[in-house]
């Protein structure tokens, strides 16, 4: 691993700690006593996206992580907790086995994981996926949200 301050190859690793797929190495250079902090990951492939158009382009987990952002933006949902919704999603669409996957497929996960994380992310997010076009289907989607026992009225 290079140094990132005097680009040496030669440094040690002080303490290694896993954290489910990843493994944080904390290492010291050997040249400079400069200390620093590598990652290490199961590079798994992911499924090419197929687009509403038919294009097809590489998944990209920062879009993912961007879509939930904007729907918790100021929503009690920590940094944390959105990093490890975009791996439980990345997980999902790999143990699909599929060399592509359609992007709706993606949104449809990205919605149930906001449904169980952030009622209100969830229906921010599914306003602007499912293109609303009318007040009944926001209407639709709140009751899918509310308990049997107190129903949204449609009137």
């Amino acid at each position: 691993m290079r140094c990132p301050k005097c680009g040496s190859e030669k440094s040690a690793v002080i303490d290694s700690r896993s954290d489910g797929d990843t493994t944080r190495r904390r290492r010291e250079c050997q040249s400079c006593e400069f200390r620093f902090s590598t990652y290490e990951r199961i590079e798994v492939t992911m499924p090419m996206v197929v687009k509403k158009d038919g294009r097809r382009e590489a998944f990209d987990r920062d879009k993912v992580r961007g879509g939930l952002l904007k729907a918790c933006e100021k929503r009690p949902v920590s940094m944390e907790i959105i990093d490890q919704t975009v791996e439980v999603i990345e997980r999902k669409l790999q143990e699909l086995y599929s060399r592509e996957i359609l992007s709706r497929k993606i949104g449809d996960v990205l919605m149930e994981e906001l449904k169980r994380l952030d009622q209100i992310a969830y229906v921010r997010f599914a306003s602007v996926y499912r293109e609303f076009s009318d007040v009944s289907q926001f209407v639709d989607t709140l009751q899918s949200l509310t308990p049997k026992d107190l129903p949204i009225s449609k009137s």
